[in-house]
This record gives structure tokens, sequence and C-alpha cells, in this order.
């Protein structure tokens, strides 16, 4: 499925695969051993999957609270980087919602959301080095992960219907793209899609207006205890839960998933979590974590080595460097309704883990997805988490005895890696 990989599958060849036209489902795909790192125009395409979730918030963090452009692009484009080049593989990255959400709502000053970073970067060390991170996972089942998922993909499935609104011809055209050329290796689907909507913002004369070319290096920012207990307060606390089930848990699972041979603890996200935001703060980051949906958009439009990240890393530091005093009214004039189209299908796409869930689990999974639809993931989470357990304590006193084994097998508790 990738141009220029020659792993192997079953004694066959991925490009003779590709020549056989059928397109590699995710099972099948991660059968492949693909290389480390791949520059490739597939590779260049994944980095611009989860961009639906970025070019929202960053709009909002830029033009809304006044951050600094430089600081935001430039560490997340570090970061993606170090994460493409640590790993090895397509590394999830993206904002933090519950705190970009109520920054943005409230109309936080900048030091308040570098100091929402520091804050949350401290817990995530603390849930690592007691041990409380190891236990969450321990009695976390997968059924109830799946669900999260679903949840994920309804909240971005209706976010890409909103985007698509004001435009729904441009964003059905974004479909279509995605369905004709999603398995191209010459022309990608998002690569397509991102010029086309370069050439229309050309076309009216707003990329012309826009664009202002100019160096800018990050700022130095530094935490103030007060700024950050009061960010916590209003929205860091709240994020907690949220990160931990989507951010954790349920892009470690989407991980194992896709990259079996690659698989990535828990513990290691967290750790990641907790060192980028730590460092990001003091160099006018915004507060970043991993996600499920962010990676299933990337796999989705072609992401398969480090080289997606390290791709993505350098858009965004270019961006930073290069861009600052324009990326603002570049993001607001592109197009929306093509990133709305692409992200129909990622949402399509992530929902598919709970397809093959049966009984119990997926009455579950259901239950956990509609609360965490109805009121957020936090909750959905524990309350997912909550019936799991009561069933099962009750299926071990003898009330519920042919349910136990349908609810919790043992084989589906996902575990810490270490």
């Amino acid at each position: 499925m990738l141009g220029g990989c020659d792993g192997k599958t079953a004694g066959t060849s991925s490009r003779h695969t590709e020549g056989q036209g059928q397109p590699l489902t995710a099972e099948r795909d991660s059968e492949i051993r693909y290389p480390d790192f791949e520059f490739n125009l597939r590779e260049l395409a994944g980095s611009m999957g989860d961009f639906g979730t970025l070019f929202p918030l960053a709009i909002g963090f830029i033009a809304v609270n006044g951050m600094d452009p430089a600081g935001l692009f430039i560490v997340m484009g570090l970061a993606n980087i170090a994460l493409g080049l640590i790993y090895r593989l397509p590394m999830p990255l993206e904002p933090k919602k519950v705190v970009a959400v109520t920054a943005i709502a409230q109309e936080w000053p900048p030091h308040m959301i570098y100091n929402s970073a520091f804050g949350l970067g401290l817990v995530w060390f603390l849930l690592v080095f007691t041990g409380l991170l190891r236990k969450l996972v321990s009695i976390t089942p997968l059924f109830v992960v799946r669900g999260i998922q679903v949840a994920l993909a309804v909240m971005l499935g209706w976010r890409a219907v909103e985007m698509m609104a004001p435009a729904p011809l441009l964003g059905l055209v974004a479909v279509v793209l995605v369905l004709l050329l999603r398995e191209s290796r010459y022309a990608p689907a998002a690569v397509v899609i991102m010029a086309l909507g370069v050439g229309m913002m050309a076309w009216r004369g707003e990329l012309q207006q826009a664009v202002v070319l100019d160096v800018t290096l990050p700022p130095l920012t530094l935490p103030r205890l007060d700024a950050m207990w009061e960010a916590m307060v209003l929205a860091g606390f709240a994020q907690i839960p949220l990160s931990i089930a989507n951010a954790v848990i349920a892009a470690a699972a989407l991980i194992r998933d896709y990259f079996p041979e690659k698989a990535v603890s828990e513990r290691k996200l967290m750790l990641n979590m907790g060192a980028m935001n730590v460092i990001g703060a003091f160099f006018g980051g915004m507060p970043m974590c991993h996600g499920a949906q962010g990676l299933a958009g990337q796999y989705y439009f072609g992401a398969r080595t480090g080289g997606t990240p390290i791709l993505e890393g350098l858009i965004e530091i270019s961006f930073g460097l290069f861009l600052s005093r324009s990326i603002a009214n570049i993001l607001t004039a592109f197009p929306m309704a093509l990133i709305g189209g692409m992200m129909v299908m990622v949402a399509l796409q992530l929902g598919k883990g709970a397809v093959k869930l049966r009984g119990w689990k997926r009455g579950l999974a259901i239950t956990t997805a509609a609360v965490s639809v109805v009121t957020n993931m936090a909750v959905g989470f524990i309350v997912g988490l909550a019936a799991t357990h009561l069933l099962r304590a009750l299926a071990r006193r003898g009330d519920l005895p042919d349910l136990l084994s349908n609810i919790v097998p043992d084989e589906e508790t996902l575990s810490d890696g270490g």
C-alpha cells in the first residue's frame, strides 16, 4: 500500500498486492514490516490526516488568545520530529481539547495556556511514577476503549458535517477525492486536497494578501505557580480523565492494532506527554497530547513510518519560523469544507474497531459511547468502567453466572507493557 515498501505478507510483497487492486485493510496491513522511515508522498499525505483537529484550535489560540504562532508551531514541530525519531511510527500529536476549548471560550491570556501545559505535564509524571496509571490500565477492558473510539468517531463526524455545511459540494468533492485517491502512490488524496485548497485561495486572491514572510523565533515563557493553579482549576483537572482515556489508553490500543510489532505502552505515552508539556511551557507551547483520532486520520491517509511525524514537524516549524505573522489569516482563508470531507472518512475509520464486538461487550461499548457523546468522554469512560466492574462483581457472586466470560475476559484486559 505504501510506495517503496519492501515488506512481505504471507509470502507476497505489498507492491504485488497493490498490483492486484486489493487495498490493504488495517488487519492485513499490520502484517507488513514497514521500514522505520520513508519520506514520500504517502507519508506526506498521512502527515496531513489530522489537520482537521489542529487547524480550528490553532486559529483560536492565535486569533482569540493572542498566542505567539512561532512558539505554538515550532514547539509542536520539534515534538513531532522527536516522536518520529524515537518511535519510528506515526505517533499522533494534537492539542488538549478540554483546555483548548475552555481557553478559547473564556479568552485566556497566553500565559494561562502555557501554565496549563506545565501543570498537566507535572500531573502526567505523577501518575506514572506513583503507579496510578498502571493500576488504571490494568482494570480497563478493551471494549470500553472501543466505546471511547466510537464516541470520538461520532463527535469527529459531527464536527466534519459542521465544517462542510457552508460549502457541502466542496466537502463532497473531498470525499470523492478520498475514495478515488487514498490508495494512490503518486497523487495521494490528502496532498491533492491540500493543493486544491491552496489553489482556491490563490484564485480568490486571498493567499497573496495573507502571506507575509518573516523569520520569528519562539518566545521564552516562564511558568508561574499562581497561573498554573488557576488554569488547572478552570480546565486542567477536567482534562485529566479525558487524556487518560483517549490520549493514553485508546491511543495505545490503536497503535497495537495498526503496528503490533512497534506497540507503545501506556506508560511511555504518558511520559511523552509529561516531557513535551513541561518543556514546551518554557517556549510558548500549547498543551499537547496524543490522540486515537489523530492516529486514525494519519493512518487512513497513508502514514506508516516515522517519516510522517518528521514531515509534519518540518511543516509546522516552517509555519512558525517563516509565517508567524500571517498563519492565522492563511488558516482562516483555507476552505475548511475540504478538511470536513477528509474528517468524515476518518470518523468512519475510527469507529470500525467496535464492529466485531458481540453481546455484552457491544452493549457496554455502546453505553460508554452514548454517555461520552451526551456528556463527555471522561464521564463516559468512568461510567463504562463502573458498569463493567459492577456486572463483573455480580457475576462473581453468582447472580449473573452466564455473563462473566462475556463481560471481562482476561485476554481482553489492557496491560501496561512498561
